[in-house]
């Protein structure tokens, strides 16, 4: 007799326990109760569960030290929980080794690293790197710079109207000059999904190199950096639940063994003299100086977090939630959503017609409902929709259905108001 598996219900009730600010309210005002937090802003940042924030505190309290160094007590545990963290990132990310992984502020500070490393040692005038008009300015900025410096040419593979990535361009952009392919895997804006994997595949059969761009595909699925066979893959913590000041950088190990050090100083040298300075191997080699320690292991604990609710679980609630607003927000005449391809991620960007974007975000706040407006650090891809701006709502494990019909309850409001 076959048995059928059930899976267990995400239980996002109890997911919301562990975040305290959600239970808070905004704007109170003299006389009246404030309104719930409504919290749809997590693509720019994610809010922290109880469990990172008390794992910092208790660093703080019982085993802060300098890592890496130090011979006494404290500074081989914090030591310990340094490098565990590191672990725990390779294993989120399916990497072979610990060695693989690099620890940087940000995801933007790990894309400069590999434009000024790899990029500056390995490219020369005419060479091409190519990018998507979906990236976000911090996988445009550095290529530009290295393109003042070094006289490479950038190219863009576009997006159809839905916000798919045009593979047949991309196919024909890709020739004996380019030297890199630098790539988002999910938009910060449409929350199209790039299928990594083929990129990957067609970049390899002509010997370049991959890079991409995890910041937002690495909170909502499965990442297998050996599956996608990304030569460097970027991701950044603060996304991921975990705080401020930390990013990843992932790259093939014989890779990062020919890549020189990205900044000088402490922990990333052999020796150092007048005549001349030796390098450690990666990753130390990439990380000069003290690291955000506390922060570091706080983000550890993060992806722990996440792994202890299954990531397959929390994409396919987070894949609900799109499906219900995008369905609700539909309802709204008027309305318009930006980015439609199969299998996006959870983000929804839309205009009102007759309401600029920070208007609608302004008076939806005012509802308790966080969003995002503006141009996302996209630019580019605005141009391309012929759109000076847009709201963003993004969703993410600890919002609710409840949560997406308070958002079209406000837009709806914000339609009222102006008339629209």
């Amino acid at each position: 007799m076959d048995t059928q598996i059930t899976l267990p219900t995400f239980d996002v009730e109890r997911v919301r326990a562990d975040f305290p600010i959600l239970s808070r309210t905004v704007h109170e005002r003299k006389g009246k109760p404030g309104k719930p937090l409504v919290y749809l802003d997590s693509a720019a940042s994610a809010q922290k569960p109880r469990q990172v924030i008390d794992a910092m505190t208790r660093f703080l309290e019982e085993d802060y030290s300098n890592i890496h160094r130090g011979v006494h007590f404290l500074s081989q545990t914090a030591t310990d929980q340094f490098e565990e963290a590191r672990r725990k990132v390779a294993r989120f990310l399916n990497a072979p080794s610990e060695r693989n992984i690099v620890f940087t502020r940000s995801a933007t500070e790990a894309v400069n690293l590999v434009a000024h490393s790899y990029g500056r040692t390995f490219l020369s005038e005419g060479d091409e790197i190519i990018v998507s008009v979906m990236e976000h300015h911090a996988n445009i900025v550095p290529w530009q710079l290295l393109q003042m410096d070094k006289g490479i040419r950038i190219r863009v593979v576009p997006v159809d109207e839905h916000g798919v990535l045009d593979l047949n361009a991309f196919e024909d952009l890709l020739s004996d000059r380019t030297k890199l392919v630098a790539m988002t895997h999910c938009s910060n804006v449409l929350g199209t999904v790039t299928p990594a994997k083929i990129i990957a595949r067609m970049a390899h059969e002509r010997g370049v190199p991959v890079l991409f761009d995890g910041s937002q595909a690495a909170v909502h699925g499965v990442v297998d950096v050996q599956d996608i066979d990304a030569d460097f893959y970027i991701m950044t913590g603060h996304k991921l639940y975990g705080p401020t000041g930390t990013g990843v950088l992932y790259g093939k190990y014989d890779l990062l063994k020919k890549m020189p050090p990205y900044q000088g100083g402490g922990d990333m040298i052999e020796s150092v003299s007048f005549e001349g300075t030796t390098f450690k191997a990666p990753p130390a080699r990439f990380e000069a100086g003290t690291p955000a320690i506390t922060e570091v292991i706080g983000l550890g604990v993060a992806l722990d977090y996440m792994e202890s609710l299954g990531r397959e679980a929390i994409a396919a609630h987070e894949h609900d939630l799109l499906q219900y607003a995008t369905q609700q927000l539909s309802q709204v005449d008027g309305l318009r959503v930006y980015g439609t391809a199969p299998g996006k991620g959870p983000i929804i960007s839309f205009t009102l017609e007759g309401v600029h974007p920070h208007d609608l975000g302004t008076i939806v706040d005012q509802y308790g409902v966080a969003v995002r407006v503006g141009r996302h650090c996209a630019e580019p891809l605005m141009e391309r929709f012929g759109v000076g701006a847009t709201a963003r709502a993004s969703f993410a494990l600890y919002n609710t259905r409840a949560e997406a019909d308070a958002l079209v309850e406000s837009v709806i409001a914000v339609k009222e108001f102006f008339g629209a």
